[in-house]
């Protein structure tokens, strides 16, 4: 599985780096996401499927590589 997050549809409300935050931080200069593990752990899916779902700009994916 793999993070894909889009900085150009964020729009900085931060749930995802409150939701997960070793995997999700947020930019010193505009608050957009920050993917800190594009890859993250298998025992993490499931919290990363919750910070995708938590997104409200839908700037977050978890993709099945």
């Amino acid at each position: 599985m793999r993070i894909k997050a889009d900085p150009e549809v964020c729009i900085g409300s931060g749930m995802c780096a409150l939701t997960v935050p070793d995997l999700f931080d947020q930019s010193d200069d505009d608050g957009t996401v920050v993917v800190l593990r594009p890859e993250p752990p298998a025992e993490r899916i499931a919290a990363v499927r919750g910070a995708v779902g938590r997104c409200p700009s839908r700037a977050l994916q978890l993709l099945d590589v």
